[in-house]
């Protein structure tokens, strides 16, 4: 399979890129860390104008979607910008309303997709580790953490077979990366759908996750690269650029590798939609986007550390976004499972 983005394609990536340049998205982080939301949901209100809450939705609910290949392109600039918020569980959740919708429980998608599609909603997922149907077993009644659960709209639980409405939240901390909120769901809530359809879209609402993941990792991947080949041109010992030596050289075209390794088998797995491909694209580019961050850390420096350096904000996220929906060992033996089993 030979895959080229269209021109359209590009467009949009251009687009968005232009778009989030202007916003400044450095000082949304930082607020978003520190508690202010303002800045980041004045940025979910233009993403969501450009149309890219509406890629995982069906035309019916307000969407543009489903676009897998075109959701792909728009993570991996909200990861080179690194946008704040649930935007991959937003995804998650769009996916696991239409699924539901096309097994015959239409209601919520009816009620919550058109304000989702429109930014005017955002949503978080606690699913079970893992889902039923994506691999191992499920441990019934174990629900994992939500991201900003405490700042969503909406957050959504599976329980078992059942779907439900949480009513609030608990246990609130910070991750590695201060603008990714962890809480535990509160129990109960309002019971949305039960049964099977309910396991089958729950597994649905993964993949879609896996693929926001994998491409946002990409992105936050070639930021880091991006930044520090930048630092190493301008950065001189024994009066010259550090960018000169080759043992710097040899490492930024390392990581350049690997990221450029990661970048057709995510826009592959979204071509396919298939969940051994889409668990290969996350491992790979989440593995190529810590590699980024611990190259970006070694060549920088003392100064990678400070939190006055922008470079800070992108470091954090590259280790959550590589375990985040599936852990590289997860996903490897995601992969192994499928060859085994042919």
């Amino acid at each position: 399979m030979r895959f080229l983005p269209t021109e359209e394609q590009r467009d949009f990536a251009r687009s968005l890129d232009a778009m989030l340049t202007a916003a400044g998205t450095p000082a949304a982080i930082r607020a978003w860390a520190s508690g202010d939301s303002g800045p980041g949901r004045a940025l979910w209100s233009r993403l969501a104008e450009a149309g890219v809450f509406a890629l995982a939705i069906p035309d019916r609910y307000e969407g543009v979607g489903p676009l897998p290949v075109e959701l792909a392109t728009a993570f991996v600039e909200l990861g080179r910008h690194g946008v704040p918020g649930p935007v991959v569980e937003t995804v998650a959740v769009s996916a696991l309303l239409s699924e539901l919708a096309r097994r015959g429980e239409e209601g919520p998608a009816k009620r919550l997709l058109p304000a989702m599609a429109a930014g005017e909603s955002t949503a978080t997922l606690s699913l079970p580790t893992p889902p039923a149907g994506v691999g191992g077993t499920q441990a019934p009644g174990h629900d994992v953490r939500a991201v900003d659960a405490d700042r969503a709209d909406l957050v959504l639980v599976v329980r078992g077979d059942h779907l439900h409405i949480a009513p609030g939240h608990r246990d609130v901390h910070v991750s590695q990366d201060p603008a990714r909120r962890l809480a535990r769901p509160a129990p109960g809530g309002e019971l949305l759908a039960a049964g099977r359809a309910v396991t089958a879209a729950a597994a649905h609402a993964h993949d879609w996750a896996v693929l926001a993941t994998a491409a946002q990792a990409l992105g936050v991947g070639l930021t880091l690269l991006d930044r520090t080949v930048a630092y190493a041109k301008q950065r001189t010992q024994f009066g010259t650029s550090i960018g000169s030596f080759q043992a710097v050289k040899h490492r930024l075209a390392d990581t350049l590798l690997a990221l450029e390794f990661a970048r057709p088998l995510l826009f592959g797995a979204a071509l396919t939609f298939e969940s051994t491909d889409l668990a290969a694209a996350k491992v790979t580019a989440g593995e190529a986007a810590y590699a980024a961050a611990r190259t970006a850390l070694q060549i920088h420096g003392a100064i990678g550390y400070t939190e006055e350096l922008d470079l800070s904000l992108w470091l954090r996220k590259a280790r959550p976004l590589r375990d985040a929906w599936g852990t590289p060992s997860w996903c490897r033996a995601r992969v192994i499972e499928a060859y085994d089993g042919s």
